[in-house]
C-alpha cells in the first residue's frame, strides 16, 4: 500500500480509531492523511464528527455528514478508500451528561473496544467528544479497554474558551468524570504545530492529487475565514493542531512530557473546577512539532512525491 523501505514490527503496532470533524476547518484533512500513512497505526476506522462552524452551509444537523463526505474524499485522493471503515457520528452535542446519542460511531467504538486484541486501542479525538462520551454511557465497561486522546480544552490550571470543548461541554464532562484513561492536549500546546503557507506550498502541494487538494483547500479556507474579521486566522500561517494525536503516539515511551492531574470538572464557561476526586489524566505540556511535521512531510513525499 505504501512505499516505505522499512516495516514496523507487529508487536509495536497499536490500534487507532480516528475521530475527526473533518470539514470543520482546513487542518483536519492533514491529520487524517497522516494517520492513514503511519504504519505503526492499525487504523480500525474513522468516525465523522459534528461541528458548529459555518453550519449554514450544511444545515444544523448536517455537519457530521459533511465530515463523513470529506473523509471519503481524502481517502479517495490518497487511493485508500477501502483501507478502513468510515462511520457517521452524532449530528449534535449531548443534551445532558446522562443521555447518550446512539450513533454508528458510538457503536463502532464499543464494538472495537470489546474485541479480544492484545494491542492497545486509542481513540484519537480531534473535535467534540460526543461519540466517545455516548459510547461510555451506552457501555461503561469499555472504559478500561481503550485510551482516549483529545485535542481540546483550555490551558491549566484555569481553563477557559476552547473550540473543541465548546462544541460539547457535557460530553467532555462525561469523559473527565469516567475511568477511561485520558491524554489531553490543551489549546496552547496544540498551537505549536504551526506551519506557513509557503512551507505547505513547497512541501505539500507538489505531492500528487492529495497534496494539491490539502494545500488548495487550506488556501481557500484561509480566504473565507478572513471575511469574518476575527484575530484568527493569522493570514499566512496555520496551526496543524490535530496532528497532536499523532505526536503523542510517536513519542518514545520513556519520555514523560506530561503532568498527571486529577481530572477537573468543566464549568459552563469552560473553566476548570478542581478538587473533584477524579482519577488522574495525562495533560501534555510538550509536543515534538519538528518530529511530527517532518514525519508528515516525509511520508507524503515518499508516497505521493512522484505522482503526477
Amino acid at each position: 500500500m505504501w512505499d516505505y523501505a522499512y516495516t514496523v514490527p507487529e508487536n509495536k503496532k497499536v490500534r487507532v480509531i480516528v475521530h475527526t470533524d473533518c470539514k470543520n476547518e482546513a487542518d483536519d484533512q492533514f491529520a487524517v492523511a497522516h494517520h492513514l500513512m503511519t504504519p505503526r497505526f492499525d487504523i480500525r476506522g474513522i468516525a465523522a464528527g459534528h461541528f458548529c462552524k459555518n453550519p449554514q452551509e450544511y444545515g444544523e444537523l448536517g455537519t457530521a455528514q459533511a465530515s463523513y463526505d470529506e473523509i471519503l474524499k481524502v481517502m479517495e485522493l490518497m487511493g485508500v478508500k477501502d483501507q478502513c471503515p468510515v462511520v457517521l457520528g452524532a449530528p449534535k452535542g449531548l443534551e445532558d451528561e446522562h443521555t447518550p446519542i446512539d450513533s454508528p460511531a458510538a457503536r463502532f467504538i464499543i464494538q472495537e473496544a470489546m474485541k479480544e486484541d492484545a494491542r492497545p486501542l486509542y481513540v484519537a479525538c480531534q473535535g467534540a467528544v460526543t461519540d466517545v462520551a455516548s459510547a461510555l454511557l451506552l457501555a461503561p465497561e469499555i472504559a478500561d479497554r481503550m485510551t482516549v486522546i483529545w485535542i481540546g480544552g483550555g490551558d491549566y490550571p484555569e481553563g477557559g474558551f476552547e473550540f473543541n470543548l465548546l462544541m460539547d461541554i457535557h460530553a467532555a464532562n462525561v469523559i473527565f468524570s469516567s475511568h477511561v484513561p485520558l491524554w489531553q492536549v490543551p489549546k496552547s500546546l496544540y498551537k505549536v504545530m504551526a506551519v506557513s503557507l509557503a512551507e505547505l506550498q513547497m512541501k505539500v502541494r507538489p505531492c500528487g492529487k492529495i497534496g494539491k487538494y490539502l494545500f488548495e483547500q487550506m488556501v481557500e479556507f484561509n480566504q473565507k475565514a478572513a471575511a469574518y474579521e476575527m484575530e484568527w486566522p493569522h493570514g499566512e500561517i496555520w496551526g496543524l493542531g490535530d496532528q497532536g494525536t499523532i505526536a503523542v503516539l510517536m513519542e518514545e515511551l520513556e519520555k514523560v512530557s506530561y503532568d498527571l492531574v486529577p481530572a477537573p470538572r468543566i464549568a459552563a464557561d469552560m473553566t476548570y473546577i478542581h478538587g473533584q476526586n477524579n482519577r488522574e489524566i495525562r495533560v501534555y505540556k510538550y509536543l515534538d512539532a519538528r518530529l511530527t511535521l517532518e514525519d508528515f512531510f516525509a511520508k507524503l513525499y515518499i508516497n505521493f512525491g512522484n505522482e503526477k
